[in-house]
């Protein structure tokens, strides 16, 4: 539907609701103890899975006219990976998505993981979360941040909640977060049409619900936390069945060897225990193996070359590979995410120069051989093979492009360190913190560095004033922060 014709929200019967101004500050406080969290998980290979799917959908949002201007420019539009085996993903204010690495590990299909992230996605564009909150406009934003944190902990570990939640407020949490059947049932016909709009099969949007509405039948035992937040109702099975009924008959989305081999990876990052990965490598081996489909082999290869790999078994890891190459062998998608697992293997032995070599082999299309996946994996190699200057120069150029990225930084510094260049090397490290939102952090470091410039005998006084002059933007920020309490 094209914007001029979309009418405005309707009200719901919520009230008045926080700005949109208030509402990002809310989630950046929310996202900068998520990011500090050990739970979460920056891994370059999912999150280029992830966000490629978020792209589309929220480019389809904007052809709608779901997506305003004023929230596209304010909100972060930010997705955060988070280390939990659990089918869980979850919006927070401000434009923030959570994604357990258990949901991408459940779904069978790209399809049904867009189906739940456009229902996400929608909630965020509805401005649902600040209809909520407006309802708590007596309570001050860092209570309300602590109790959506409480309540995202309760939804993966109820006994952890109280570590978050404090002074008798648990029992309101699940009230003030929970939408209301209206809203869930609008966040399903927004993200069903954004879902569609973007090119995603229906049908996946279904199949989904149908997971979701199976799981809800018997007894929650905490792998479905999402269905607690987003409890199916009557109403919403009803409207889902009806939308069945207009898609032509299709048969069950067949699983891709890339998707198999991603959600392979998933459930390894989830649950990096020893006797869960010698489980990851035992699946290749069995005798359940040749019963497989292609993609059920692929992603069972893939598992067992991380639970090998992770186990530094290194010399069962080559024969899995070379198995797992002839298999994802004429598909250049699995190929691609083959080509990445066995550079990080190639760097697990302190190989850089044959991490390289794979990385530069034949295969990749122009924006595969940019992706951040391939970015990062390339400058490691090269820091690790004794060419830490092109390694600098290389991320100095995806930096200036995207500098907001945590990881980037964190490799530069790597990279500067082993120039020795400490000066640079504790800038970039407080960078990384400034891309966490972590300002007191970011200041430390900055501080730091004024300090190393003030003892050498020779400064970089270029890099002097940069440090100088972040260190009072940053300064601002920490105030800017004080004044929100």
């Amino acid at each position: 539907m094209p914007a001029a014709a979309q009418s405005p929200l309707p009200a719901l019967g919520d009230g008045a609701e926080m700005s949109s101004s208030a509402e990002r500050r809310l989630g950046d406080r929310i996202a900068r103890e998520l990011y500090r969290s050990p739970e979460y998980v920056d891994d370059a290979v999912l999150d280029e899975y992830v966000r490629g799917i978020w792209r589309r959908l929220m480019e389809a949002a904007r052809r709608r006219g779901e997506l305003p201007p004023e929230l596209d420019e304010r909100y972060a539009w930010d997705l955060l990976l988070i280390r939990d085996r659990s089918v869980n993903a979850f919006a927070l204010p401000g434009g923030y998505m959570g994604v357990h690495l258990g949901l991408i590990a459940a779904v069978a299909s790209e399809d049904e993981l867009a189906s739940v992230l456009a229902h996400e996605l929608s909630h965020i564009t509805q401005r649902h979360i600040a209809r909520i909150i407006g309802r708590q406009s007596n309570q001050a934003p860092w209570l309300l941040g602590a109790m959506i944190l409480g309540a995202l902990a309760a939804g993966s570990n109820p006994g952890a909640a109280g570590a978050v939640i404090v002074g008798g407020q648990a029992a309101a949490v699940q009230g003030q977060l929970n939408f209301s059947r209206d809203m869930e049932r609008e966040a399903d016909r927004v993200g069903y049409g954004v879902m569609k709009q973007a090119g995603f099969d229906p049908h996946g949007f279904v199949s989904m619900f149908e997971k979701l509405q199976q799981a809800n039948r018997f007894n929650d035992t905490g792998a479905f936390p999402y269905l607690r937040s987003h409890p199916l109702t009557t109403e919403r099975i009803a409207d889902m069945q009806a939308r069945q009924q207009l898609l032509p008959p299709s048969p069950p989305a067949a699983l891709t060897l890339t998707h198999a081999m991603l959600a392979a990876r998933a459930r390894v990052l989830a649950n990096p225990e020893v006797d869960h990965l010698r489980a990851a490598v035992a699946q290749a081996e069995g005798a359940t193996y040749a019963q497989m489909s292609p993609a059920e082999q692929a992603g069972a290869l893939y598992g067992a070359v991380m639970g090998a790999q992770r186990l530094r078994e290194f010399a069962q890891v080559q024969g899995l590979l070379n198995r797992l190459q002839a298999l994802v062998r004429g598909n250049a998608g699995a190929e691609y995410q083959f080509r990445l697992l066995a550079a990080e293997q190639a760097l697990a032995v302190g190989d850089g120069r044959r991490a390289l070599e794979i990385l530069a082999g034949a295969g990749p299309t122009q924006a595969a051989a940019q992706s951040r996946p391939m970015q990062f994996l390339r400058a490691r190699a090269r820091t690790q093979s004794g060419s830490a200057r092109e390694a600098a120069e290389q991320l100095q150029v995806w930096l200036a492009a995207h500098p907001g990225d945590a990881q980037a930084w964190q490799l530069l510094s790597a990279a500067y360190a082993a120039q020795g260049q400490t000066l640079r090397a504790v800038r970039a490290e407080a960078e990384v913190q400034a891309a966490r939102l972590d300002y007191a952090a970011a200041q430390d470091r900055l501080r730091a560095a004024q300090e190393l410039a003030r003892q050498g005998k020779t400064v970089d006084h270029i890099e002097a004033s940069i440090i100088d002059a972040r260190s009072r933007e940053i300064e601002s920020l920490l105030r800017e922060q004080a004044l929100e309490r």
